[in-house]
């Protein structure tokens, strides 16, 4: 039997504890040495649902809202909070090269916080469908380290990612309450058996990334342009334990200079270097600076997978779970609009996403919509 969902006031605490410890992450110290020394710079908001595909089954729905700073020098890091600090340091201990780099090298942070769920494809049975993957949740909160560099001698750049994701599945990632509400708004028709849902425990994963694109100067490339970005990550944790390799492909006018689209993910949240991006109320108007644009691109990514809680179930418990395929494919295609509205930049990138089948009997493969929406302050 699943343990019993702690009672409302306690869940409420819990969310609440969460979100001020986010919100904390963003706050500057006050200390006098430290002014100036670090800014937020903007920040994305993402909704993933398998509604816009017309399903309601597998990878269900997700969202993460996440803040990014601008950029960051070494100087700059006794003044960030504990946190940030705390795993800027993991980070050295582990990976020295990461602070260290060519002349030119930006580092930036990203805070996020965000909830996944994932149900089984008959919405009306109350008993447990060991055929199907189990009902589960997470709600989480990370730190990513992003450091994008030029190679000496070189014509292209990357972006490398550092990110720590903690957070806690079952009953206590208030999945079950999060869609009960949504679909209640609705008039959807609720999932009956929640109650199979994987047991509470924490979830960790640590994530690292690096993507590789053409070299590019200012915040986008003017005019009509074309460019390919690819890339490599290796996650490790509790949620998921994965290789993957990725390519994308992007055509249009006023490429931003960043390192693509992408649904959420660890690794996530590049942007143009803060010191173009802030061209975009400069007078007379810059030629590195923001302009609107438009652009069409399209992804695809192969993944080896060893561990995924949504399949394999609990790590420290017994619990419901699949056998899982330890290879998937995973392709994107979307628009990306970005434009600029009382001298803030704004980002619209839509997209359409199909999995391969995850688990043995797995009834066709799986699709699912996504919606970036970014700000820039």
């Amino acid at each position: 039997m699943t343990a019993p969902s702690p009672p409302p006031r306690r869940l409420r605490q819990r969310a609440a504890a969460a979100v001020a410890a986010w919100l904390a992450l963003g706050a500057v110290p006050t200390v006098a040495a430290c002014d100036g020394a670090i800014g937020w710079r903007g920040a994305t908001l993402r909704l993933e649902n398998d509604l816009f595909a017309g399903t309601d089954r597998n990878y269900t729905n997700g969202v993460a809202l996440a803040r990014v700073s601008h950029d960051i020098d070494d100087g700059g890091r006794p003044c960030l909070p504990r946190p940030a600090r705390t795993f800027a340091n993991f980070i050295a201990a582990l990976d020295p090269g990461f602070w260290h780099g060519e002349p030119g090298t930006t580092r930036n942070l990203v805070v996020r916080a965000g909830q996944a769920m994932y149900t089984p494809a008959d919405h009306q049975r109350r008993d447990l469908i060991v055929d199907d993957r189990p009902y589960a949740g997470l709600l989480y909160a990370g730190l990513t380290w992003n450091r994008r560099s030029q190679p000496a001698g070189s014509d292209w750049e990357r972006l490398d990612s550092r990110e720590a994701n903690f957070g806690v599945i079952g009953p206590w990632s208030l999945a079950r309450e999060s869609q009960q509400l949504v679909h209640r708004l609705r008039g959807i028709e609720r999932f009956r058996g929640w109650s199979h849902q994987l047991h509470s425990e924490p979830a960790v994963q640590l994530a690292m990334e690096r993507r590789y694109r053409r070299l590019a100067e200012g915040a986008i490339q003017p005019g009509w342009a074309s460019d390919v970005i690819v890339g490599h990550a290796l996650r490790l944790g509790n949620i998921e334990t994965a290789a993957s390799a990725t390519i994308e492909w992007r055509a249009g006018r006023n490429l931003p200079n960043d390192f693509g689209s992408y649904p959420i993910r660890p690794g996530a949240e590049n942007r143009p270097p803060s010191v173009t991006a802030a061209l975009r109320t400069s007078e007379p108007r810059s030629a590195q600076a923001p302009r609107p644009g438009t652009h069409a691109f399209a992804s695809v990514e192969a993944k080896a997978v060893a561990w995924d809680f949504s399949l394999d179930g609990n790590l420290w418990r017994n619990s419901h779970h699949v056998t899982r395929r330890p290879l998937l494919m995973q392709a994107a295609v979307g628009i990306s609009s970005q434009w600029l509205v009382a001298g803030h930049g704004m980002r619209l990138a839509v997209m359409r996403v199909w999995r391969t089948r995850e688990f043995r009997g797995q009834h066709g493969n799986h699709a699912f919509g996504s919606i970036a929406l970014s700000l820039e302050y």
